[in-house]
């Protein structure tokens, strides 16, 4: 009997047995439906031996059988957790749209289960530990298995790429004779000349992907889905090196289905869109999720001709008619990747162009650190896995701002050209200046719907981004950009062996994005240091107040890691005062900047351990622990040699100049409140106040330090309102300024709380439970009424939450 997990708390179970064999391709053939809210075709597999088992077939099976048991005990322990965001990119204008050929489904010939009618499917074959056991006996069929969720599997079938005109050139001998397992062994010695031809023949290889996904099937294998698994086997086969190495499996996706989101945009009309957790991509289509597993892909995607379709890809897809009202997209990606990475947005988006060309800096703000401009100069050959690489390519190591689109829904489109437009090619530039050569060779960004459950997601070759970060000026559309971008080498280019070590690209992606906005912005070295400790501050009270307000078992990484573990392996405790040292930016953040693009030429696109960067530890250690929604890492019992400096340097950070500024600020703020609560409603005149125009972050801090005073009146919070004009600031203010209306209970504010529940979701729930706890009638109205309207069309995991602080 399967285990029940729920996705929302528990970690999900990564069952596809990349030890024996890996997806090495993936080819999806797919039509987009909103009237059923179902996307259905094909993906076709193209598959190698895992390396444990490479070289070993039917007739050498001596060294296989010795490793089923150790195998078996890697499987049980490859239960691994999907990530939060994170949670989930040849030439810069080059499109491939001449090898690609679409095709369509075939009948549905499924039963009301969605599990194709086999007489042989009620065969024992059940879960991933039969897989095991039956391995170990050692004369039954050999499984694959899929990660695969809330998918209706229709058919399972052997591609004959032999019968594609031109493979027998990836044949060694042409020589057959009619036994069949030859022409199996022929097959599968296509399959693996095909995955593994040298990168200067990727145009080659992609053809003869589409040529061998169109090839017809040769024979139907046996299938069972599970809750979290796809397992095939073929009759008779019981080793990975025999088992046919390109499937196709017909399949649909369920509208329920978890990996997807079927919404309406902000103008109202219809799209779909992946989300990258809870279950990264299973619901959409079976594959390989545990990190380790790269592969590339192409897909040909069909819908209504109303709709553009974005997705990871290499190419700026241009769509073709095929039939009246139907057209086709089509992108690829050459460079390995994690599946979880693959992503897919359809709706009608529409383009944001700007009507002039903007200047791209090119003072000296925006100039490459010696250090690193000599390094790239160099022919260093690259430590990844072979692809088209970029950085062996020297037309790609001068391009300062890679091309790039925005898309949006129609009603944000004016919103976008005054703002986001402006914003990329500042913020591009910057990530250039700071690491060299983009991972990627394009860049398209998309405003999502205003259910997305966070403030951005990077995937290759495309950003999402919610629409909180568009009002209230450039600040936190512009970090929130940075910060993405930052992900393009950390977390996508190169990436964490497993889960456990996901944490490490969010704490490069937030030390970087703090680099990258200072040198979009082209500050100062003293403005850059203010900013930075002003920054410090905000995330280090998050992660007080965190720790202080978080369950212990919260504070706990997998298999019992704790922060405290995490100082002692990476640093011994000798190394803490340096950590301190770095963090007040004694260290010049170019050359550290530099020191990381080096690096990252040599083990770019690898799936390792980041232990290469030893100078660099103690910053990402500390942006981690600093970043609000990473602190459920810490540990409350932290060592007091850590405990001790690093609440020391909290108290330094207090001292700094734009600190300083706001606590000046904050004094003059209590003492109006303290002479209007002496005038009560008598309107005594009063000596003007003047009160300093504050930065975002100083104005968040501002409102952070006023929720600690036990009463405000209400003729304060007016006056607070309308001073910094709150109702216009960015999210980040605004949710502030919205808890303070809250506490205070401030009915007046209440219309910019419900705005901000229906309008900035990925925010929002935090404040339905400051709604809930003061137990005001008004208040848990006001809740009921907010989460009423936007329940049906909220994030999945978000809805739940909320709905148990409502019921």
């Amino acid at each position: 009997m399967e285990t029940q997990l729920d996705p929302m708390k528990d970690d999900l179970p990564l069952m596809a047995n990349t030890n024996h064999m890996l997806v090495k391709h993936y080819v999806l053939d797919l039509d987009v439906d909103f009237k059923s809210q179902v996307i259905e075709g094909f993906v076709v597999l193209f598959l190698e031996t895992g390396s444990r088992y490479r070289g070993v077939s039917s007739t050498g099976e001596e060294g296989c059988q010795s490793q089923f048991d150790e195998t078996c005990k890697i499987r049980a322990s490859e239960q691994g957790h999907v990530p939060v965001s994170n949670a989930s990119v040849c030439s810069s204008k080059t499109e491939y749209n001449d090898f690609a050929v679409c095709g369509k489904g075939e009948k549905d010939t499924s039963d009301k289960n969605g599990n194709h009618s086999n007489e042989e499917q009620a065969s024992g074959i059940s879960s991933s530990k039969n897989c095991c056991d039956i391995e170990n006996h050692g004369n039954e069929d050999f499984l694959l298995v899929l990660d695969c969720c809330d998918l209706s599997v229709l058919k399972v079938e052997e591609v004959d790429v032999a019968a594609v005109s031109g493979t027998e050139k990836f044949t060694r001998s042409a020589k057959l004779t009619d036994v069949s397992k030859e022409l199996a062994n022929l097959r599968n010695q296509i399959v693996h000349e095909l995955v593994t031809l040298p990168s200067d023949r990727w145009k080659e290889q992609l053809y003869y992907y589409t040529c061998c996904s169109q090839a017809p099937g040769c024979g139907e294998l046996l299938f069972t889905t599970g809750t979290w698994s796809l397992e095939i086997r073929k009759s008779g086969i019981q080793t990975p090196t025999d088992f046919p190495h390109a499937l196709r499996i017909w399949y649909k996706t369920k509208p329920e289905g978890r990996s997807v989101t079927w919404t309406t945009d902000q103008s109202g009309r219809p799209c779909v869109y992946t989300m990258g957790s809870p279950i990264n991509n299973r619901a959409l289509f079976p594959c390989q999720e545990p990190p380790i597993a790269l592969s590339t892909w192409q897909a040909s995607v069909r819908t209504a001709a109303s709709f553009v379709v974005l997705m990871s890809g290499e190419n700026s897809a241009e769509p073709v008619q095929l039939q009246e009202g139907i057209k086709s997209w089509y992108y690829y990606v050459t460079m390995p990747m994690p599946a979880s990475t693959f992503t897919i947005a359809v709706g009608c988006w529409q383009e944001v162009k700007q009507s002039f060309t903007p200047a791209v800096q090119t003072n000296n703000e925006f100039s490459l650190p010696c250090s690193q401009a000599d390094f790239r100069g160099h022919e260093e050959s690259c430590g990844h896995v072979e692809y088209p690489c970029r950085f062996q390519n020297p037309a790609a190591r001068l391009q300062r701002v890679i091309p790039y689109r925005v898309f949006a829904p129609w009603c944000l489109m004016k919103c976008c050209e005054e703002h986001l437009l402006q914003l990329i090619p500042q913020c591009l530039s910057a990530a250039y200046a700071t690491l060299g050569t983009h991972p990627f060779s394009r860049l398209d960004v998309l405003i999502v719907p205003s259910n997305f459950s966070s403030l951005g997601m990077a995937s290759p070759h495309i950003i999402f981004l919610s629409q909180s970060v568009l009002p209230g000026g450039s600040h936190l559309c512009g970090t929130r950009l940075c910060h993405e971008i930052a992900h393009a080498w950390f977390g996508l280019a190169i990436g964490a062996r497993d889960w456990t070590e996901e944490w490490i690209s969010e704490g490069f992606a937030t030390f970087l994005e703090d680099v990258f906005w200072a040198r979009a912005q082209q500050l100062s070295h003293d403005e850059e240091k203010a900013q930075q400790e002003l920054k410090a501050l905000l995330r280090w009270r998050r992660l007080r107040d965190e720790v202080q307000n978080s369950e212990e078992e919260l504070q706990v990484l997998r298999s019992g890691l704790t922060v405290e573990s995490i100082f002692t392996n990476w640093l011994d405790t000798s190394g803490i005062p340096k950590v301190l040292f770095l963090i007040e930016n004694s260290i010049d953040c170019t050359t550290a900047a530099s020191s990381i693009a080096q690096k990252l030429k040599l083990h770019s696109y690898c799936c390792k351990m980041l232990n290469w960067l030893p100078e660099m530890k103690g910053i990402l250690l500390l942006s981690i622990a600093l970043k609000m929604s990473l602190a459920s890492f810490l540990q409350s019992t932290l060592k007091s040699q850590i405990r001790k400096p690093l609440l020391e340097e909290g108290e330094t950070w207090k001292e700094s100049r734009l600190v300083q500024q706001v606590s000046g600020e904050v004094t003059k703020w209590i003492r109006t409140n303290q002479r209007i609560r002496k005038s009560g409603k008598k309107k005594r005149r009063q000596d003007e106040v003047i009160f300093q125009k504050l930065l975002p972050d100083q104005l968040v801090l501002l409102l952070e330090y006023l929720l600690e005073e036990k009463t405000l009146c209400p003729r304060t919070l007016q006056c607070l309102e309308k001073t910094y004009k709150l109702h216009d600031q960015d999210a980040e203010v605004r949710h502030r300024w919205c808890e303070l209306v809250v506490k205070h209970k401030y009915v007046p504010g209440y219309g910019d709380v419900e705005k901000f529940l229906r309008e900035d979701q990925a925010m929002g729930v935090y404040l339905y439970g400051e709604l809930m706890v003061n137990e005001d009638a008004k208040q848990q109205e006001l809740a009921y009424k907010c989460f009423a309207a936007a329940r049906e069309q909220m994030d999945m995991s978000s809805a739940k939450v909320v709905a148990e602080m409502l019921f």
